[in-house]
């Protein structure tokens, strides 16, 4: 399915690929896209038939970030619409986490302000050698705010001040040193591999793959003894998952 923004594309094992589909401005998130990001995600969660989902970017670049062009039209004067536009971003950089199905994604090319916060909101991430993160939004008068706390999350206090504060651009390699993906793989291979990885994530029981993400993004904001206890009480409900399976060896 393809409309003007969002390109969806079904694969065999329950993958779906959502490709960012405005090329000619590095795929940046105006409202529509946006919107139908969080649509089209939603939608992939209710589906039974869809059971891992591809984030990647049509063009040379993955996301750009905020489409600057509807800077003009939010401003103090428009607040109805700033405070729209903030619910509707922040709605989605924070969707990934409440998905019951894994998410990930596919970076070819630049992954810029709530580019590579998008990035950070899926479950996995993979890049080509080329790909570039970075917050560049102090240089341009704004703040990398909706999409601090993830990063933050990610990376830690020193590099996240760093990277929102100097606005500096890092490649691949950095990123993966920081932990701002899972790997690097060559660009002729990049949606293959996400396929793949998909695919893996897809063939496991339901139940226990959506469990595992629950409760991985529960105890990450909880003490660890809170975090242990959390994890005692899903310890004993997880041998209904099993149930039907043959007991490995």
């Amino acid at each position: 399915m393809t409309n003007e923004t969002l390109i969806l594309s079904k694969f065999d094992a329950g993958v779906l690929v959502l490709t960012l589909n405005r090329p000619d401005k590095l795929n940046a998130l105006n409202f529509a896209l946006t919107q139908a990001l969080v649509d089209a995600l939603k939608a992939a969660d209710a589906d039974d038939s869809v059971r891992a989902i591809i984030l990647t970017g049509a063009g040379r670049g993955f996301c750009a970030g905020a489409d600057t062009r509807e800077f003009a039209i939010l401003t103090p004067d428009n607040q109805a619409l700033v405070e729209q536009r903030a619910t509707l971003t922040t709605e989605l950089q924070g969707l990934g986490k409440c998905l019951s199905k894994p998410l990930i994604a596919a970076v070819n090319g630049y992954a810029m302000g709530g580019g590579s916060g998008l990035v950070l909101s899926c479950d996995l991430a993979l890049a080509t050698p080329d790909a570039r993160f970075g917050y560049p939004e102090v240089k341009h008068g704004i703040v990398a705010a909706i999409v601090m706390a993830g990063l933050v999350e990610h990376v830690g206090r020193k590099a996240a001040f760093e990277l929102v504060a100097c606005g500096r651009t890092v490649g691949a390699d950095e990123a993966l040193a920081l932990g701002l993906i899972n790997r690097v793989v060559p660009a002729e291979q990049l949606l293959d591999q996400a396929r793949e990885l998909a695919a893996t994530l897809a063939s496991y029981p339901v139940e226990a793959m959506r469990a595992t993400k629950q409760i991985f993004h529960e105890v990450a904001q909880l003490p660890f003894n809170e975090g242990l206890q959390r994890g005692r009480a899903l310890n004993a409900r997880m041998r209904a998952f099993r149930h039907g399976q043959e007991t490995p060896a």
